[in-house]
This record gives C-alpha cells, structure tokens and sequence, in this order.
C-alpha cells in the first residue's frame, strides 16, 4: 500500500538523479550510507521512484542557481512512498512527502502537482459533516446556486450597523452572509455582541418566510478552546454557520473544531497564494484541498472568474474540478465558493465553466453591496444574472426587462467592483 506524489522538477542536472535523491533524502536516506539502512529496511520503508515524464526544459530557472546559459530540464516524478513509512497522519504526510523536498540541492524548482492516497485516509478521517448536500438543504436552496454576500466594509462596523445591513439582506431573498476573513472579534465588534445583534434578525425572519439565511461568522482562532468558545456562542444563538481561516489556525486547530462542532464550515484558505503563486514552486490547489478535505471542510472559497486577485480563470475551473471530485466517496465533497471580485457579470461564464451546476456557493461583496440601488437590489441583480445564464439568455438582453441587473452592468461592467 503507497502513496503517490508527483513532483515537478526542475534541474540543470539530471532529472532521474534529482528524483531518486528525493525519494532517498525524504525516506530512508541521508548525505552519507549508515549502517542501518539495510535492504531488509529499504523495502518495508523507502520511497521509491516510479514514474518520470519529461517536460519541455525551462526557459528561466524558479530559483537562482543555475547560471543564464544552462540547460533546465524538467519532468514529473511519481514517487511512492509505503503507507508504513508514514500512516494516515496528515501531519507526517506533509513533513515527509512534501516539507522538506524544497530544501534538497541541486533543482531550481520544485513543485507538488498531485497527490493520491489509499483508501485507509478515507477511514482515518471524518471528512464534511455538511458538505454539498447539508449545505443546500439548510439553505433551502436546490435547483440553482447559493447566492451569498460579504459584510461590507470588512472592517470597521459595530454590531448594531452590521444588523442594520443584514436586515436589509435577508429582505432581500439573499441565501447566504458572511463576515469577511478578517473580521474575528475585534474590540469595536466582539463576537459575542455581533452574534446577539444579528441572529435574532435572522431567526424573525424565519419565523415570518420559513427561510433560514445562513450566517458565516467568524470564529478562528490561534487557540483551539478560545476557537470553541467562540463556535459555542454561534450555536447556542441559533446560528448554523462559521468562516474558518484555515491556514491560520492549522492541521491541529481544523481537527479539533471538526471534531466537536455542530457548525457548517466554510474555509478561507487567505495565505494560500504563499504557496503556490509561483507556479515553479510550491503545490497545486489539488493537492492543497485534499488535507482540509480530510479533516473536514464544509464549503471551500476558490476565488472565481475575472476575479480582483492574480489568479487566472483556468486555475478556479481547475480547483472547482478538485473539489467536485470524489476521494473516497461522494459525500465527501464540500461545497465550492466562487468570490473575489464576482457580481452578476460573470455568472454565464461561471455557470459553463463549472458544468452547468448548481452546486456551487457564488459570493459577492462589493458586487451587491455596493450595487448603485441598494444591497437589496444588488442581491436581486445577482439573482437575475444567474436567471439569465442558466436560461442562455445573453445579459444585456435579459437586463431590458430587469432594472436591477441593468443598473449593475452599468456599475460594473468594467471590471472594476467596489
């Protein structure tokens, strides 16, 4: 039983030397032979070279060590490492597998493109406790997207301005709101008082359409117990849902909520682009989103098309097919969040690029809350776009009959959302 990684390597050297030194220094091996590494050992426990593809050389190298005028050779490297050797822990995994092959000599890049593991992850973790389905059945949303909304500013309001503006949302038929990433429990904004000023807006609501707008609030925290307290304020309120900046609070923290929480968890993954902006180095999203899969992610922010950031579309069409793409099961699948830049614009491209699903969380801040009429009319701007798209009806046609949505291509067709 192994598990595989595929490593893209770069190297002015010899891509076969570079891959078994990979599979030598991150296994059994070291600079020198020791005693102990006997065959008998090597056999239960190394990592072992399986696969080279090459690829086109590199025109300029990912790190500086090689000189201008050298050859780059590149290539992707299967290399299976025995399940015995590491277990089902996701910590040894990425100390193992992938910590440390960025420091090895000798490449001027390197980077994890995929990654396949035994069926033993599957039984080791408890994956979405919501996922795709929980998270539309909760909403009451089925046939078409979420159709979501960031709090607006993202800094800055106190609770009672925060409940102003969510009034004013869920009136509007939103689905789905979210504290954005960077909002925890500022002095100006507590949790605590956040949540009393919000939750009874959403629960009257309730009451009077039978309609539960899902409330993502944030809870991260760099201490798990804090982290909890702060999950128990949520439920106990009647809330169903929380941003969970992932990166921040690590592998330990997302095991630990997971275990214990009554919530949806909606995963930012902020800090991301550290690891794989470059795309020479680092890993893809691929591989990325299998850890949070595992320790159980129930929606996951991919960014989305013409987004405000440096991702380009391929990459969000790419990482909605990861996430979308069982491990194990089908129910381990979270439910992919298009955001970043998105208003009613992008809707067709989105709706045929991700397979003409309506499995999908599409988000807007700016692109609703700062539509020219109102939120209000920014959510229903959104929701016409997407009426449009599924019926492929051009936008602009649509918009002759819809004043909302033609109010929001007017604001912002140039690309420019607020």
């Amino acid at each position: 039983m192994t598990i595989t990684v595929t490593y893209r390597i770069e190297t002015p050297g010899s891509v076969e030397a570079m891959a078994d030194k990979i599979a030598s220094d991150q296994s059994t091996g070291t600079f020198v032979q020791v005693p102990g590494e006997t065959e008998e050992l090597k056999s239960r426990v190394a990592a072992r070279v399986v696969a080279i593809r090459p690829l086109d050389d590199a025109s300029q190298p990912t790190w500086p060590e090689a000189r201008p005028s050298t050859r780059l050779a590149r290539a992707d490297v299967d290399i299976a490492f025995p399940l015995d050797a590491i277990g089902t822990d996701l910590a040894a995994l990425m100390t193992i597998a992938i910590g440390g092959v960025y420091s090895i000599k000798g490449m001027t890049g390197i980077r994890v493109v995929d990654m396949k593991l035994p069926d033993e992850f599957g039984r080791a973790y408890p994956g979405p406790q919501f996922g795709i389905a929980g998270s539309k059945r909760l909403t009451g949303v089925m046939g078409r997207p979420i159709i979501g909304t960031i709090v607006k500013p993202a800094l800055g309001l106190r609770p009672h301005e925060t409940a102003e503006l969510v009034g004013e949302l869920i009136a509007s038929g939103v689905d789905f709101i979210k504290d954005d990433e960077k909002l925890m429990s500022p002095a100006y904004s507590p949790l605590k008082e956040r949540v009393a000023a919000i939750m009874p807006r959403i629960l009257d609501h309730e009451q009077k359409t039978g309609k539960k707008v899902m409330y993502a609030f944030g809870i991260s925290h760099a201490d798990p117990d804090e982290m909890m307290r702060n999950h128990d304020i949520v439920a106990k309120a009647g809330g169903n849902c929380a941003v969970i900046n992932i990166n921040s609070i690590g592998f330990g923290g997302m095991s630990f909520l997971r275990k214990r929480s009554s919530l949806v968890l909606h995963a930012h993954r902020n800090g991301w682009d550290v690891l794989t902006r470059h795309p020479g180095a680092g890993m893809d999203f691929k591989v990325y989103q299998q850890f949070w899969r595992l320790l159980g992610v129930d929606q996951f922010q991919i960014n989305g098309i013409r987004v405000k950031y440096w991702e380009p579309d391929e990459s969000f069409v790419s990482s909605f097919k990861a996430l979308t793409t069982p491990l194990f099961d089908p129910s381990d699948c979270p439910l992919p969040v298009a955001g970043s830049g998105q208003w009613g614009g992008q809707a067709p491209e989105t709706y045929q690029r991700t397979g003409r699903t309506a499995d999908l969380l599409y988000l807007c801040g700016g692109g609703i809350v700062s539509h020219p009429q109102g939120p209000a009319a920014g959510v229903r701007a959104v929701q016409q776009a997407w009426q449009a798209a599924v019926a492929d009806i051009p936008l602009d046609e649509y918009a002759r009959t819809h004043p909302e949505l033609a109010a929001s291509i007017a604001k912002f067709s140039d690309g420019k959302v607020a």
